[in-house]
């Protein structure tokens, strides 16, 4: 992996550049980082791009207080979490809207990992690199004027350090020379877009973990990636 120097995390907004359309994207992983036969076989990481305006924001918090006055206690959307029932109302949702996005996403067989890469310092940032320099070579970012990547909050701290890294290597190289963008945690909680890539992803999860596509049709017509990484590899390391 590349190791430029970063000298700073963001790169300034001026107020003139502020009002023009931004593109963001929203990260979303699934699995879990156990290398061994109890953990899970795989590891997913999705990307959902796209720009405002964010037409589920709207749906969704109505349909938060929907789900709240059927008598559910929900305090956010969390697919793996959510009644079945309110599932797929959410899914209605992001269906009327996935037009609006594009959704990318690396596939990661667990067992076919090396051993130097099997940890979440190593494995994410290679995966989140792969992943954003695509999108960024797929999308016309002169029609932008800037951009914004935007994670679920990470809690521990080595962690964290090694996913910020891993983004901010990979738009250092992949972006034009000057063009502004930010990397962002935020509590999904707080950020219906987050909640969106987390459903996106989750479904994406589930077709190839158990082979169940009913979630992924509502959100197919989008994806423009869906990338299994090590696909061509043979060796099984446990």
């Amino acid at each position: 992996m590349m190791n430029p120097t970063v000298t700073s995390p963001f790169q300034a907004v001026s107020g003139e550049q502020a009002a023009g359309q931004y593109l963001y994207v929203f990260l979303d992983e699934g699995g879990n980082f156990d290398f061994s036969a109890k953990g899970t076989r795989y590891f997913t990481l999705t990307a959902l791009t796209t720009s405002r305006s964010f037409a589920w924001d709207s749906e969704l918090l109505a349909l938060k207080y929907d789900e709240i006055e059927r008598g559910v206690d929900l305090e956010y959307f969390h697919a793996s979490v959510d009644e079945q029932a309110t599932r797929h109302r959410v899914f209605d949702v992001i269906e009327r809207h996935i037009a609006e996005a594009r959704i990318d996403s690396v596939v990661v067989e667990k067992r076919k990992t090396i051993p130097d890469w099997q940890t979440p310092p190593r494995l994410y940032p290679e995966m989140l690199g792969y992943l954003l320099r695509y999108i960024m070579r797929r999308e016309r970012l002169s029609e932008y004027t800037g951009l914004i990547v935007m994670t679920d909050v990470i809690p521990v701290r080595k962690q964290r350090e090694a996913i910020r890294k891993g983004i901010l290597e990979s738009l250092s190289g992949g972006l034009p020379a000057g063009f502004p963008y930010r990397v962002l945690h935020h509590d999904s909680k707080a950020c219906p877009g987050l909640q969106v890539a987390d459903y996106c992803n989750w479904a994406i999860y589930r077709k190839w973990d158990r082979g169940d596509e009913r979630s992924y049709e509502h959100i197919r017509s989008a994806i423009r990636s869906e990338f299994d990484i090590f696909r061509r590899g043979k060796k099984i390391y446990y």
